[in-house]
């Protein structure tokens, strides 16, 4: 019988938590849809510098087998630059491109 009571005490247990992973999460703030934003292209530039060091690294590599083999030279890295945030876009011009999207038609 004890085992039958922790049974049901676990089973239902179990139950009461599913229902709180099936809850569904409220809309982001649009504070932290800029957020997002921001740390998309931070994360963007990140991979273009490295990219670009990687691009470097393997230059030299092929500058030195240019010179052992006598072997045309390679094409030149580009330079990221300076990162740039993205613009912020105001809340009504936001707003005006989700209303004038089409429905499709079946």
């Amino acid at each position: 019988m004890k085992k039958l009571t922790s049974f049901a005490c676990t089973t239902i247990t179990l139950m009461s938590f599913s229902c709180l992973v099936n809850a569904k999460l409220p809309d982001p703030s649009p504070e932290a849809k800029e957020a997002a934003k921001l740390t998309a292209a931070k994360t963007a530039y990140g991979d273009k510098v490295s990219a670009y060091k990687l691009c470097q690294v393997q230059n030299n590599v092929a500058r030195s087998y240019a010179v052992k083999a006598k072997v045309v030279d390679t094409p030149p890295c580009v330079d990221p630059g300076e990162f740039k945030p993205p613009e912020a876009t105001p809340p009504a011009a936001t707003v005006a491109t989700q209303q004038q999207v089409p429905t499709p038609k079946k």
